[in-house]
């Protein structure tokens, strides 16, 4: 018997991962795709008047033990892969396409959605159900129901062939990532480089049977070398390594899936009735037009940009001065930052790691959790893992009562992707009576220990761990009755407000003295280094700013017209990144055809987002610093507007609700020193 096919007889029905081969992936996800497809059935034939309850809430759970395995697969898929996973993605990801339009192209089914929609006035549903209602009617509306037959085989061929072209440009990034390595054997190339950073390299080296010291393009390993090594031709050439990602014109190189991806996706929207992609994906968004999104792109523009080109005048000075360098090239940005950053505020990423040992940043991030929201993290080995290095922990609230599990994957592994994630094994659901908690967890790829120094991390990986705790507070915290609007199930330029705002805990003194420990004497961080803290959060803001601000427009060309004319990625790149250029261009680099959270993540026409949410978050935490970071009124109306309620009310009817207001940009301009 296939244990995948069964609701899950674990502890708190967990994952069985030890119990699960690759193998038992295609021959579930099959069997639950009958299964589902017969559920559907029984809905669209019911000879019963279409009611909310036969109807829209019986479609909702429909499919239920196959979200769970498909939730457990592509988790797998991103986290810990093999030849194998991907093989398996490949063939099931067409399947599960097919099932999708399968649900949406269903006439007999829409009729009945459509019946209910037409009665939602006399119905007397309450706001969720209302949402559920609505969301439904318009994601059959927006994907095709309507459409003629021909039209719907058209759409369908064009789904299939975007979740396999999706897949195959993940698997080539991972593939060009796993696949370098610059092997140094002469030490006087390691000048410049941290003690911890050597010693890893060394230990990398070592495992992979090599002499010397071994570079990768995993960040813990990408990062430092960008930000400490003395020796400019290596960082060129790392540089190089990394930015050229599937752009080297070989079996792995995606220019040609990028042109796909964006031509079919402009297809799909065209033949649904939309000017452009982003037109289509931006209609379910609190921003609402590729307009609106380029306004608010190009004020942050104008107000980033001067400030970004005096910063980067005084960094070029700074590396002539000190260096004699005549032109600043992209390899040298990190390490002239940092020895710039050294120099005016007196903070070095290396006198801070110390005190952020990654056990006690865990500890801290709980211990904040707790103050804000009463949740206890309680580390189990009851339940399986699907790696050795995951952790497992229990979240209980005030009364003991379970509010989720929740599992942290900290380190690089050659199965798992580059950056850092939040994702569900399962949601937070109530039916029959019966409360579903989540089952939630966030991938990371952190320093690795090393035979002499536990895991420290940067300031940058403090940060990054608040902001995917954020993530996971937001689905752990779901109290909705429905999967589909639950957690992070909310519109994209809004999902990323309870993980940003999570970051600003990092810059505050009350909080940093509740975990930030020097991992050797146990001395809390001092008072001068919590000041230097704050006082160069603002270093290079308008660069950085810049930078995001390049990746939105990027996105947003990609997305936003009518693609077919592009023949050269690399010269539409270059264009589009125009008005946001400081450095000179790279002739070997593309950053499209790496850029995996637009090409293979959720965020195509929807990278503006991380921007969008700074403004909610800034002038959000505008009320913490008001009424205290850990009054526990502000945080439990956070938690009851934002955090509980998931997709179930507007975006900003739910800001509203917390703040009082609608959100002031000022808050994000003045917190990055930008409002003159």
């Amino acid at each position: 018997m296939n244990i995948l096919i069964q609701k899950f007889q674990t502890p708190y029905t967990a994952a069985p991962f030890s119990e699960t081969k690759n193998e038992d992936f295609l021959p579930a996800i099959k069997a639950l795709i009958l299964e589902t497809k017969k559920e559907i059935e029984e809905i669209s034939v019911n000879n019963k008047f279409p009611s909310f309850e036969n109807t829209i809430e019986a479609l909702e759970f429909t499919g239920e033990q196959l979200d769970r395995v498909t939730s457990l697969f592509f988790n797998l898929n991103s986290a810990e892969t093999n030849d194998e996973i991907q093989k398996i993605a490949q063939e099931v990801s067409p399947l599960l396409t097919e099932l999708s339009n399968d649900i949406t192209l269903n006439k007999k089914l829409f009729e009945r959605i459509k019946a209910v929609h037409n009665t939602k006035d006399e119905l007397k549903l309450n706001p969720e159900q209302q949402m559920l209602l609505e969301r439904k009617y318009k994601s059959f509306a927006r994907n095709g129901a309507n459409l003629p037959d021909d039209k719907k085989d058209a759409l369908r061929e064009i789904d299939k062939k975007l979740s396999q072209l999706k897949l195959k440009f993940g698997e080539n990034v991972l593939a060009e990532t796993n696949k370098y390595e610059m092997l140094i054997t002469n030490p006087n190339n390691l000048s410049g480089l941290p003690e911890g950073t050597k010693e890893a390299a060394k230990q990398l080296a070592e495992s992979r049977g090599k002499k010397g010291w071994l570079f990768t393009l995993d960040y813990p390993s990408y990062i430092p070398f960008m930000k400490y090594a003395d020796n400019r031709e290596l960082r060129k050439k790392l540089a190089i390594a990394f930015g050229s990602k599937g752009f080297k014109n070989d079996k792995l190189d995606n220019q040609q899936l990028v042109l796909d991806i964006a031509n079919l996706r402009y297809k799909r929207a065209k033949l649904l009735g939309y000017e452009t992609h982003a037109n289509f994906v931006l209609e379910e968004r609190m921003a609402e037009t590729p307009e609106k999104v380029l306004e608010f792109l190009n004020e942050l523009l104008d107000k980033a940009k001067p400030a970004a080109e005096t910063e980067f005048a005084n960094l070029k000075n700074f590396a002539k001065e000190l260096d004699g360098i005549e032109e600043l090239e992209k390899w040298d940005s990190a390490y002239y930052s940092e020895k710039l950053k050294q120099k005016l505020f007196d903070l070095d990423d290396e006198k801070l790691k110390p005190f952020f040992k990654l056990e006690n940043v865990i500890q801290g991030v709980f211990k904040v959790a707790n103050k804000l929201f009463g949740l206890s993290f309680e580390e189990i080995d009851s339940i399986d893992k699907y790696h050795d290095e995951v952790l497992t922990y229990k979240v209980s609230d005030e009364n003991g009562e379970l509010v989720s599990i929740f599992y942290a994957d900290f380190f690089p592994r050659s199965g798992k992707r580059n950056g850092a994630w939040m994702t569900s094994f399962k949601p937070q659901s109530k039916k029959d009576g019966l409360i579903e908690r989540p089952h939630v967890s966030i991938v990371c790829n952190f320093t690795k220990p090393t035979k002499s120094k536990p895991s420290l991390l940067t300031f940058d990986e403090v940060t990054t761990l608040f902001h995917e705790f954020g993530h996971a507070l937001h689905g752990m915290l779901a109290n909705t009755t429905y999967p589909s609007l639950s957690g992070t199930n909310v519109y994209w330029d809004f999902v990323e407000l309870p993980s940003q705002i999570m970051e600003n805990w990092c810059f505050e003194k009350e909080a940093l003295e509740l975990f930030a420990r020097h991992y050797e004497t146990g001395e809390f961080i001092p008072m001068e280094l919590i000041k230097k803290i704050k006082d160069s959060s603002q270093f290079h803001e308008g660069m950085q700013t810049l930078r995001q601000l390049s990746f939105g427009l990027l996105d947003m060309s990609w997305h936003g017209q009518y693609p077919s004319n592009i023949k050269d990625v690399k010269e539409f790149e270059l264009d589009a990144f125009g008005d946001t250029q400081l450095y000179p261009d790279v002739a070997e680099n593309c950053m499209s055809t790496s850029f995996a959270h637009i090409f293979q993540g959720g965020y195509s026409s929807g990278y503006y987002s991380y921007k969008w949410a700074e403004v909610l978050d800034a002038d959000a935490f505008e009320l913490f610093k008001e009424k205290g970071i850990f009054n526990k009124a502000t945080a439990n109306k956070f938690k009851e507007t934002v955090l509980s309620k998931g997709g179930t009310v507007s975006p900003m009817k739910l800001y509203k609700q917390f703040r009082g207001k609608e959100p002031n940009p000022e808050a994000l301009l003045k917190r990055s020193g930008l409002l003159k």
